[in-house]
């Protein structure tokens, strides 16, 4: 075991690589109860029960699929690297898709299975760099600063601090509800356990909002803390009646499998490069053994897709780990391990109301903005499609419209500038494929 996991080579051992993995759990358990919230759509009143889906099958999917991701980048991949049910993802999956298109929740998970074997494909291949090379850099930054503001904003929706209004489309909440309150508390306590940096601040923050919730009959206690895993019948296999439905095969659906595809390129690209360098293993400023990990990372949501969850990718939380002292595959196991073993805590966590869970999307909205430094502002080409991208998704409440805007008035920008040269060929497919997206989207 030490062997394969080059524990010499690496200077590790069983207990820095135990806590590293334990570490990384406490710091991304929180999405064990966000994404179940999440894709459930459980803030939502009066949804269709066609269009919401079953909560126990949806928190063993997460799990499940965060302990097989893990596992495969772990004994394949062999980098400290955990995988879960991705944010931003998630929100797409529930918010766009389902809710703002009407599409069955079939039909989301079958774009997470599409774009996985694309993502599979594109990997083997080797032109998954060479599409990630021609998007822009400030583009790739505006996206992830517009889903962090787009994941913000619908964690003070879920608060209460948001609330619809009628004159101005949005406005203050009544910060005097019980509900509202919690959520403001479990935001200042996370907040500072954040900024003292406690490893599992969000977690951590969580459970104690879930506490003063029960003490002030905000949240209903649990008979039991420990219980039977819940069916994963609800969920599991119902990817594939999708592809048996005329409906599914419509232009909007494209839009939406090329998301879930771009998304989670930035988004794993990202988080492997960050967290190998950081526990210091990339070479040459290559990263080694890149094709595995991708590899491990598609793999993970073809499977998770199956189960019953959206797009599967690697946590930035990995980076907690490797803090810890975390620097081989074999904590990204021990990781998995906690996510198998949270599957009998079922009991405890469906207690768990949006309110509770609002704070963690406003603090993963806070992380991801962080992006916003690295665009160049300075020259107008560059900040229209960048600022189009980022305000969009808020506004349109949609994470494909924020990138369909950038990626549309890029080309448009760089040509008037003259700058016709710098422009990939791939990019002016990108142009027309979300012209027609736009074209062909109330179909």
């Amino acid at each position: 075991m030490k062997k394969y996991f080059m524990f010499e080579e690496l200077g590790t051992n069983y207990r820095r690589e135990f806590l590293g993995g334990m570490t990384t759990f406490l710091a991304m358990a929180y999405i064990l109860i966000v994404n179940p919230i999440t894709l459930t759509l459980a803030d939502v009143k009066d949804l269709p029960d066609a269009l919401r889906m079953d909560y126990g099958a949806v928190f063993v999917a997460t799990a499940l699929a965060a302990a097989l991701g893990s596992i495969i980048m772990g004994l394949i991949g062999k980098y400290p690297i955990a995988l879960a049910p991705g944010m931003g993802l998630n929100a797409f999956f529930a918010y766009t898709v389902v809710l703002g298109s009407g599409a069955p929740w079939q039909h989301a998970l079958a774009a997470v299975f599409i774009s996985g074997v694309f993502f599979l494909l594109l990997t083997i291949s080797g032109l998954r760099e060479k599409i990630i090379n021609a998007i822009p850099v400030e583009l790739k930054h505006a996206v992830g600063a517009g889903i962090g503001l787009f994941i913000t904003f619908i964690g003070l929706k879920n608060a209460g601090i948001i609330v619809d209004n009628p004159a101005t489309l949005v406005g203050l909440g009544d910060l005097t509800n019980g509900n509202t309150l919690l959520a403001i508390f479990g935001l200042l306590i996370t907040v500072i356990m954040m900024t003292r940096g406690i490893n599992g601040a969000v977690f951590f923050g969580m459970i104690i909002t879930v506490i003063v919730g029960i003490l002030f009959n905000l949240i209903e206690k649990p008979e039991q803390v420990v219980g039977a895993v819940p069916s994963i019948a609800p969920t599991f296999g119902a990817v594939f009646t999708a592809f048996g439905d005329p409906s599914f095969y419509t232009a909007t659906m494209v839009g939406i499998i090329l998301t879930f595809l771009f998304v989670d390129f930035f988004d794993n690209a990202g988080t492997l490069v960050a967290v190998a360098n950081q526990a210091g293993l990339m070479k040459d400023n290559k990263l080694p053994r890149a094709g595995r990990a991708l590899f491990a990372d598609s793999i993970a949501s073809i499977v998770g897709s199956i189960l019953g969850t959206s797009t599967t990718t690697s946590y930035i939380e990995s980076s907690a780990g490797v803090a810890s002292g975390a620097r081989s595959g074999f904590a990204s196991l021990v990781t998995a391990g906690f996510f198998l073993l949270a599957l009998f805590f079922f009991p405890v966590l469906s207690i768990v109301t949006a309110p509770v869970t609002a704070p963690a999307l406003i603090i993963v909205g806070v992380l991801m903005v962080s992006s916003l430094g690295k665009i160049d502002w300075s020259r107008f080409e560059i900040a229209v499609p960048s600022f189009l991208t980022i305000i969009a998704m808020p506004l349109s409440y949609s994470i494909a419209t924020g990138i369909a805007a950038g990626f549309i008035f890029y080309p448009v920008t760089m040509l008037v500038k003259g700058r016709a040269k710098e422009i990939h060929p791939i990019m002016y497919g990108f142009f027309v494929i979300f012209l027609l997206y736009f074209m062909f989207l109330t179909e």
